[in-house]
């Protein structure tokens, strides 16, 4: 059965589930959609169409779907959606997207958001992402499967970043991310491998070989990294970890790519 507190504001047009629990002076809007067994613990503000996802639990002070922090927002009715089994601690933000955008900001399922962190309009963010505390995306960031961003790190607009890529800690990063990569620095530069993210995560000792190769391919300093990616392209055929820094290089961006400090080039 829904538990709503007394003093939480819920507008009747809301759609709860019939487990949703809805703590002290929570605000929750017309449209937003609280799917089965989600939480806000108090003070918790959602709006706008913003659906939330099974088995998510929102912390104080969180504000969800309010309008985007975009000049060119004229009021259109677009959406915030998070994923199921997402966690968002205290005073995280998410705004929905804009017509510059496709109307969407959407978040996979079960991603961590830790105090502060701001997910902006129009971003797209896959599963089992973490973003640390005060990490911030800027307009229409893509985040892979598993990236990590670390504390006070910040994300340029129309940036991608690959999956299981990690962000260190207050970097800058204003380029895209190869998939499997680590960043840091400001403004963020390649700096290897997630090797302990790819550890974790079980990838195995020939996976984690077969990135070595092809990341030392990529960021020699022989021929253009189009002849060292069309290399690289030749011996991921049956190698798909390989095959997705490939697909992630070539896919449309309008970033240029982080590389790796000239002193400290593979």
């Amino acid at each position: 059965m829904t538990s709503v507190h007394p003093t939480a504001v819920v507008d009747p047009r809301a759609t709860l589930a019939d487990t949703v629990t809805i703590g002290p002076y929570c605000v929750v809007g017309a449209q937003v959609v609280l799917q089965d067994h989600v939480v806000l613990k108090s003070h918790v503000v959602v709006e706008g169409r913003s659906t939330v996802g099974a088995h998510t639990v929102i912390y104080p002070f969180a504000s969800i779907g309010h309008a985007p922090q975009d000049m060119k927002y004229r009021g259109e009715e677009s959406q915030l959606i998070i994923g199921a089994h997402t966690l968002i601690r205290e005073h995280v933000t998410m705004n929905p997207g804009t017509v510059g955008g496709g109307m969407i900001t959407r978040t996979g399922p079960h991603c961590l958001f830790m105090v502060g962190s701001h997910v902006a309009h129009d971003c797209i963010l896959g599963e089992h992402v973490i973003m640390v505390n005060n990490a911030t995306l800027g307009g229409h960031v893509t985040i892979g499967d598993y990236a990590i961003l670390g504390g006070l790190s910040a994300v340029h607009q129309f940036v991608r970043v690959g999956q299981h890529a990690m962000v260190g800690g207050m970097s800058g990063v204003e380029n895209d991310v190869i998939p499997y990569g680590s960043v840091m620095g400001n403004r963020a530069y390649l700096s290897g491998l997630n090797i302990v993210g790819l550890k974790r995560r079980g990838f195995t000792r020939e996976q984690i070989h077969d990135l070595r190769h092809a990341y030392r391919l990529l960021f020699a300093q022989e021929g253009t990294m189009q002849e060292r990616l069309e290399d690289v392209a030749q011996m991921s055929g049956d190698k798909p970890v390989v095959r997705e820094i490939v697909d992630f290089i070539r896919g449309d961006s309008s970033r240029a790519l982080c590389q790796p400090r000239l002193d400290r080039a593979a």
